[in-house]
């Protein structure tokens, strides 16, 4: 059941931020008892995402309710709100977990994100710290883009340049459609001659949400900074070979040292993917980080 919601009022300039969520719900008898998941998509990625979904099937099955957030302008809502969607917006995931909690009276929630969806819910727990809601119960971050900075200069390598060219044109392409949809507010010059994703947030992400530059961006918004002060019980999976998101030795020093996250390194599982042999007998398909934190999330629920 798809729904909106509001993350971000109107303004004297701006129209009010709405997003799209895919919600799957329990019967209303039931509703409020049953765990509920909110799941983070990764940069250019949307409910519909595969992990999405296939995390959406399996939660399902497992009873939980589960909710598939679009981030700002994602899953083709661009016309939805005149701004952009950075990897700094955890206040749209806590306005979303807010209004659900609110309307559902809800016992138990968690907070899954993947990639930048990983540095939103962390960022969030953190930014929460003590004063998190009773009812969250977990949070998991998947592949977490915890230190932005470090995932931009990583991207930009010559092996990683067919990422950051998919990723650029995506974002080019989203930003020139919203210069058409709000040509009062976004400048379609901007977009011109940008070859990588620092250029693109120094150009755009920085001046149109409010940042000094692309550096203040990555500082700003990175989950790195809070991790520290997280309260609640929280996984991160993160794979040593993964191409374009590394964790620094300072903020895997701070995930390590806080009581409250489970640190889950493999050495193989690349950005995302985590894949393990299918086991039909027991039914397991494979898809290990899947399986790995629908665990830890019934085990907090």
């Amino acid at each position: 059941m798809p729904e909106l919601v509001e993350v971000s009022p109107a303004t004297h300039s701006q129209i009010a931020s709405n997003v799209l969520c895919e919600c799957h719900w329990h019967p209303l008898a039931v509703r409020a008892k049953r765990p509920t998941v909110i799941l983070v998509h990764g940069l250019e990625g949307s409910a519909e995402s595969q992990y999405m979904v296939g995390n959406a099937n399996k939660l399902w099955r497992a009873g939980a309710n589960v909710i598939r957030m679009n981030m700002r302008n994602c899953g083709e809502t661009e016309r939805l709100c005149s701004t952009l969607y950075h990897s700094g917006l955890s206040c749209d995931v806590e306005a979303v977990m807010r209004h659900f909690l609110a309307r559902e009276h809800l016992q138990s929630i968690a907070l899954v994100g993947y990639s930048m969806g990983g540095n939103l819910v962390l960022k969030l727990a953190g930014e929460l710290g003590a004063d998190a809601p009773p009812e969250l119960h977990s949070v998991v971050a998947i592949s977490p883009a915890a230190d932005l900075a470090a995932c931009a200069t990583a991207l930009h390598r010559p092996e990683n340049r067919i990422y950051e060219r998919r990723f650029v044109r995506s974002l080019i392409r989203r930003f020139r459609l919203k210069t058409r949809l709000f040509p009062r507010a976004f400048d379609y010059r901007r977009a011109y001659d940008i070859h990588s994703l620092r250029q693109y947030d120094e150009r755009i992400t920085a001046l149109y949400s409010g940042f000094a530059s692309a550096e203040d961006y990555y500082y700003r918004a990175a989950a790195a900074r809070v991790v520290d002060r997280i309260a609640v019980p929280t996984l991160v999976l993160h794979a040593l070979d993964d191409p374009f998101v590394p964790i620094t030795p300072e903020t895997l020093a701070a995930l390590k040292a806080n009581p409250y996250i489970s640190l889950l390194q493999t050495e193989h599982g690349g950005h995302c993917a985590f894949l393990a042999k299918p086991d039909p007998i027991s039914g397991d398909d494979g898809y290990w980080a899947e399986t790995t934190l629908l665990r830890f999330i019934l085990d907090h629920a």
